[in-house]
């Protein structure tokens, strides 16, 4: 007996509709490339959106072909994320920090037939322009202080100041930009004379000539390739049901409670892992969105979040340890009374750091995982009723560890001998499904021995999983140091020594032993202005590990190489020190 509901097509369009309805004077706000804030309503984002939809139409994009985007956070690329799966066809966003040979490699194997291209970024693109097979670039200015034509009809109707285009006023010279594109826009050259203007684009066309094609749930909608640490860039493909039920989980108050009342700020690129999914579940519930653009530094962070009075925010711990360290030395400097959460994922987060928010800054920090694959939302750490007897310490080791599978995904870990029970200490690799889970990387056989007969994703993190369902990642299965048979937790010795008083980042990599197989190393980069010795480093973890985890050498470095995603590239490291034993 089947039941008697409808037949309702979770489509991404429905998200655009639902927030016409409603939202329409909600504000958004992006910082454009020369500091100044753009604004408009949720009114004109749907109006533009749809614009964009029929611009892309008219350009002869169909269903199923990919619209890629090379751009930071702000209201174009939203924009952007809407009208192209609206249209039926893929949104296919492409991580600019990746290296000029896998952005090629990610724009022809994803078959992008027209790119959208930030003005700044151009330079980038011209890298790749002669060796990527693509028809069109349409190329996205943020100018200020004057009215874009497609935007001058709306301006009077914008719900904040003076319209869709005020700015704050903020000086050019508060803070560094924090990436390799810091100009505005005029100091930009170079593009072809055949590239077209997204703005003349859009004024060329009405919401209302736009052709809305039937939907359906299970087609793609958006594609994010992974960052090619292991082998090339693999995509993944959402499709629009997959969106629209990641997006109503980040709703739930368990995970990440965005609301209507929220002030949601992605520093999570929006050219990775789709901002997290935040974007698509701000429009839904019409929640205030603040787009950082290019300016990621911690001081124009800062200034965002206190301006905008944002309660909520999200990015990777590198990000956050630079924003606490900005705020440890500028105390009162910034109203953030506003912030209700900062998320936390795409490394584990030092207990260090999330006590360090909460003590000396009132600020939460939640722990979640998730991966491309997961699209990405897989766990959130928030305390369940049964914690409320532990005592402060003990909260704070359940708020670091990753957390507890969001609804309607499933997780377990498997060792060599099985299934690994739900204990806190056995260790086994970390499998998932559910609705947002890939089951195929896009027309590749590379890596499909990451997924099971039975319909698993292999994570490639090895985790425990306590009794209560809280996961914790030991480590990346690649990382894990291997001493005399016994597992050594890198990330566990990372998290702790970036506790110490003189450390600000630590890394911990495998290295050859004679005896012991391999043995850590510990890379570290001072506080400025301290020194920190081998002794001081083992004397600061004895008391917390086994002697036999103990760094057997210790490294002092600048900096600590990142991933085109903000995570330590240890890959870098074991190269650097690949001559290094540890006899």
């Amino acid at each position: 007996m089947r039941g008697l509901m409808m037949d309702s097509q979770l489509t991404v369009d429905k998200l655009l509709d639902r927030a016409a309805a409603l939202y329409g004077r909600r504000e958004i706000v992006s910082r454009r490339p020369d500091r100044s804030l753009h604004r408009y309503t949720v009114a004109d984002f749907v109006d533009r959106s749809w614009r964009l939809a029929a611009a892309l139409q008219r350009l002869g994009v169909r269903p199923g072909e990919r619209v890629g985007t090379l751009a930071w956070n702000h209201y174009q690329h939203l924009e952007a994320y809407f009208a192209v799966p609206s249209i039926g066809a893929v949104l296919h966003t492409l991580n600019l920090r990746l290296h000029a040979d896998d952005l090629a490699y990610i724009i022809n194997h994803g078959g992008d037939r027209v790119l959208l291209v930030d003005a700044t970024l151009l330079p980038l693109l011209e890298q790749v322009r002669e060796r990527i097979d693509v028809e069109r670039v349409v190329v996205m200015r943020q100018r200020a202080p004057g009215r874009h034509p497609a935007t001058a009809e709306v301006a009077a109707s914008a719900d904040s100041g003076d319209g869709a285009d005020s700015g704050d006023g903020a000086s050019a010279g508060e803070g560094a930009s924090g990436d390799e594109n810091a100009g505005g826009e005029s100091e930009v050259r170079g593009g072809d004379t055949d590239d077209l203007d997204y703005e003349e684009l859009l004024a060329s066309v009405t919401a209302d000539d736009v052709c809305r094609p039937r939907l359906d749930e299970y087609a793609a909608a958006a594609m994010c390739f992974t960052s090619g640490t292991t082998g090339l860039p693999k995509g993944v493909v959402y499709s629009h049901r997959s969106t629209v039920l990641h997006s109503l989980a980040l709703g739930l108050a368990e995970l990440f409670a965005i609301r209507e009342r929220s002030v949601f700020l992605p520093v999570v690129p929006m050219f990775h892992v789709n901002a997290w999914g935040a974007p698509y579940a701000c429009v839904l519930v019409g929640a205030k969105q603040v787009f950082p653009g290019k300016h990621l530094d911690a001081a124009s962070l800062c200034e965002l979040f206190a301006g905008e009075r944002v309660t909520m925010t999200a990015g990777v711990p590198t990000i956050w340890l630079d924003v606490l360290d900005h705020l440890d030395r500028n105390p009162g400097r910034y109203d953030l009374s506003a912030m209700e959460t900062m998320l936390v994922g795409g490394a584990a987060a030092p207990p260090a750091m999330i006590r360090a928010f909460e003590q000396r800054h009132g600020l939460q920090v939640i722990h979640a995982w998730g991966m491309t694959e997961t699209s990405p939302l897989g766990t959130v750490s928030r305390l369940s009723p049964e914690t409320d007897e532990l005592s402060d310490e003990d909260k704070l080791a359940v708020r670091a560890k990753q957390g507890r599978m969001a609804p309607l995904v499933e997780v377990r870990a498997r060792n060599e001998e099985g299934i690994v029970p739900w204990d806190g200490s056995t260790m086994g690799e970390l499998e998932v499904r559910g609705p947002w889970i890939a089951n195929a990387y896009y027309d590749t056989e590379q890596g499909s021995e990451n997924f099971t007969d039975d319909g698993w994703f292999r994570t490639g993190d090895i985790v425990t999983i306590d009794p209560l369902g809280y996961i914790r990642i030991e480590d990346r299965a690649k990382d894990l140091i291997k001493s005399g048979g016994e597992w050594i937790s890198s990330i566990a010795l990372e998290n702790a020594l970036m506790g110490h008083p003189k450390i600000a980042e630590a890394a911990v990599i495998a290295m050859p032993h004679e005896r012991w197989i391999e043995r850590p190393l510990a890379v570290v980069v001072p506080v400025a202005g301290e020194s920190v010795t081998l002794a001081e480093v083992r004397a600061w973890l004895e008391p917390h590990f086994a002697r036999w985890w103990l760094p057997d050498a210790l490294e002092i470095v600048d900096a600590i190489p990142r991933t085109s995603t903000g995570k330590f590239k240890k890959t870098v490291l074991r190269e650097r020190f690949r001559d290094r034993r540890l006899d």
